[in-house]
């Protein structure tokens, strides 16, 4: 299937990225037509701007109901293929977009073994920090209407189990519906990004702060 107002999307956030310098190591659209969607897999490298963490992650989530119902909305979009599909154009869906950032921490950074330390100490370590770091964001995030959790996998070596891999990840969905034409939802989803790589940098400096504290300590 044809998607020229995610096509759109995708080559904002392309153009935006660029504009900042932002080099990502990962930046993939995929499609499932048995579900009728589409997205975007973005990837930024932090290994040179965290001690903590790896890199930040953001995924676009759409799909052809929510492309027609914009394309209803914005000018010059009479023409857009979907509206021609039956099942697609009677169908009325919420015209928003899902987001998921993803900040993945570097697992042995942020769980360094000790001497004379036996068991399961760096879990135990890992849930304090995890914790500090959950207060902070509620904090930091309170007037978003997102949710905010940790994934988390286990395993266990001779000194202990430990985790193996350590994800914080939110979820945002912004609502399309106010754009009036192709060239003002372009100008809203580069608003929107550059929210997000701000917030994404916030999360990043006061996990920093709080595991620079939490490992000395």
């Amino acid at each position: 299937m044809h998607y020229p107002i995610f096509k759109s999307i995708v080559n904002t956030v392309q153009t935006q990225l660029d504009k900042r310098g932002i080099q990502s190591n990962k930046f993939k659209t995929w499609e499932d037509s048995k579900i009728n969607a589409i997205g975007l897999e973005l990837e930024v490298n932090l290994s040179k701007n965290s001690s903590f963490v790896n890199a930040l992650s953001i995924n676009f989530d759409w799909d052809s109901f929510r492309e027609t119902q914009v394309a209803r909305s914005l000018d010059g979009m009479h023409e857009h293929p979907f509206l021609k599909i039956e099942k697609l154009a009677e169908v009325e869906v919420s015209p928003t977009i899902d987001i998921e950032m993803t900040w993945l921490f570097d697992i042995d950074a942020c769980q360094p073994q000790q001497s004379g330390q036996e068991g399961n100490y760096r879990i135990n370590q890992a849930s304090k920090w995890m914790e500090a770091i959950s207060k902070q964001i509620n904090q930091l995030l309170k007037n978003e209407n997102l949710i905010t959790r940790w994934h988390i996998e286990i395993e266990g070596d001779e000194h202990g189990k430990y985790l193996s891999a350590i994800h914080l990840i939110s979820y945002f969905q912004y609502e399309l519906s106010s754009a009036r034409d192709l060239n003002e939802l372009q100008n809203y989803v580069g608003r929107r990004l550059q929210e997000l790589l701000v917030k994404g940098n916030r999360v990043i400096s006061m996990a920093e702060l709080i595991l620079k504290d939490s490992i000395a300590a």
